[in-house]
């Protein structure tokens, strides 16, 4: 796909507490989109306001010649855009209070709750009028955009914009954050690892882990299994801010420090899995199943619910520009890298979710899989990987199910299909009896009424 040598950028959900900063940050890591125009959106005027005079601070500082346009207009933000970036939650905290505070209340905890499960199928389902919106908006006024996606969930959103003719990847740090973890955990320099992974979002599995010839797996797993046995107590780690865009030095309590899940996982399975203990534990029934169970899995909880609830917005944004200032250099995100190859031609390798056109031949072609993309001036090129080991795939279709439900439900109203999606939640089913699901989604539906799409709105 060609494009100009000054894009426009389009990021919705500009006002984010600091990720989109960061994402503003990393554009301007590159030399290539410094005479980029960088629109910023945001229905909240105030949060957007912060987040464009942090940008054009950031930008006079360093003696960019970017333009920074903020607008609460989606149409003015969208027309004539080369990139659109969603990164937005929609009902903010106050609604994502509901998505992990009632499957609680029924049994059903959540250490994040915006994956699968009640928490990601209702977060999607109330983001569902935006994305209409955005669609519409964007195929009359940027029909050859590139968007990219950071909104979770990342499966379920990636995929009904794509079931609605947008040219859509969408991106995580997942992959990223895991494989750098890996190689501090057996103290190899990551410029020297090599690694393929592939399966869906927050559940891809890492099929090859290398330091040239050498397969660092048998080294994994007894190095895993030494360090991170069930019902080990938590030790001291650093505390975990919620935002993993940055390349971890250490073990923290979301990542490295109790990895007792997904050990156990992979001693199962055969393999590593690219998302943490916790929020991994919500993917599968083994771990949650009552407290003590749970705490012999995961000695020190860690609640993303908590992390949101009590961010200092404004010091989060301060602290990031004075990073920023003092040194300007990409973060571990693909966003802005997706942007510079197909600007500037330059490959580059990313991990995005996309449709699963054949990619992973034993998981169904209506799921948003994650695999190794090529960029280039072309756009983004997936990979195809053939059959994933089959107790792989077993184990990524129990979520697919979910993800699968939740987009039908979206795209035909077909309101009964909610209740399926939640129903076939492995965590939700090994706690909840069918009448007891049928009645917590129902208080979702109520809880989230005035976002829901009319055809989707609880029964009166």
């Amino acid at each position: 796909m060609a494009t100009s040598s000054s894009p426009k950028v389009t990021i919705i959900g500009a006002g984010g507490y600091v990720f989109p900063f960061r994402l503003i940050g990393d554009l301007l890591s590159f030399p290539a989109l410094r005479s980029s125009t960088l629109c910023l959106m945001d229905l909240d005027a105030d949060r957007l306001s912060r987040t464009a005079t942090a940008a054009r601070s950031l930008r006079d500082h360093h003696g960019f010649d970017t333009v920074i346009e903020e607008t609460t207009d989606r149409r003015e933000a969208l027309r004539d855009a080369d990139f659109v970036i969603i990164t937005f939650q929609v009902g903010g905290v106050d609604s994502y209070r509901h998505d992990v505070m009632i499957p609680r209340a029924h049994g059903v905890d959540q250490t994040v709750g915006d994956t699968v499960g009640p928490g990601g199928v209702f977060r999607f389902l109330r983001s569902v009028s935006a994305y209409e919106a955005i669609a519409a908006d964007a195929l009359e006024l940027c029909p050859d955009a590139q968007i990219i996606n950071y909104a979770n969930p990342m499966a379920m959103a990636t995929g009904f914009l794509n079931a609605k003719g947008l040219n859509t990847v969408g991106l995580c740090h997942s992959v990223q954050g895991t494989t750098r973890m890996l190689a501090r955990t057996l103290d190899v320099p990551y410029d020297e690892v090599s690694y393929v992974s592939a399966g869906i979002n927050h559940q891809a599995w890492i099929l090859q882990f290398r330091r040239g010839e050498e397969d660092l797996y048998p080294r994994l797993r007894e190095t895993m299994a030494g360090r991170h046995r069930v019902g080990a107590s938590a030790t001291e780690l650093a505390e975990d801010d919620g935002n993993h865009s940055e390349t971890a030095e250490a073990a923290s309590t979301y990542e490295g420090g109790n990895e007792q899940v997904r050990t156990e996982i992979m001693n199962a399975f055969g393999y590593f899995q690219t998302e943490s203990s916790h929020h991994a534990s919500e993917y599968l029934p083994y771990f949650r199943k009552d407290p003590q169970t749970t705490l012999e899995f995961i000695p020190e909880r860690w609640d993303y619910y908590e992390i949101c609830a009590s961010h200092d917005e404004s010091g989060d944004i301060d602290q990031q520009l004075t990073k920023l200032k003092d040194d300007l250099a990409p973060s571990v995100e693909y966003g802005a890298m997706i942007v510079n190859s197909i600007v500037t031609g330059v490959p580059s390798v990313v991990y995005g979710n996309v449709p699963n056109d054949g990619l992973i031949s034993n998981l169904p072609g209506s799921a948003c899989v994650e695999v190794p993309c090529l960029v280039d001036s072309i756009g983004v090129q997936p990979t195809a990987i053939g059959e994933l080991p089959p107790q792989l795939a077993a184990v990524n279709r129990t979520n697919v199910n979910v993800q699968d439900l939740a987009v039908r439900a979206a795209l035909r109203g077909e309101r009964e299909h909610v209740y399926h999606a939640v129903m076939l939640d492995p965590l939700t089913s090994a706690q909840l009896t069918l009448g007891q699901i049928r009645e917590m989604t129902d208080e979702l539906f109520h809880a989230h009424a005035a976002l829901l799409p009319v055809g989707l709105q609880p029964a009166s």
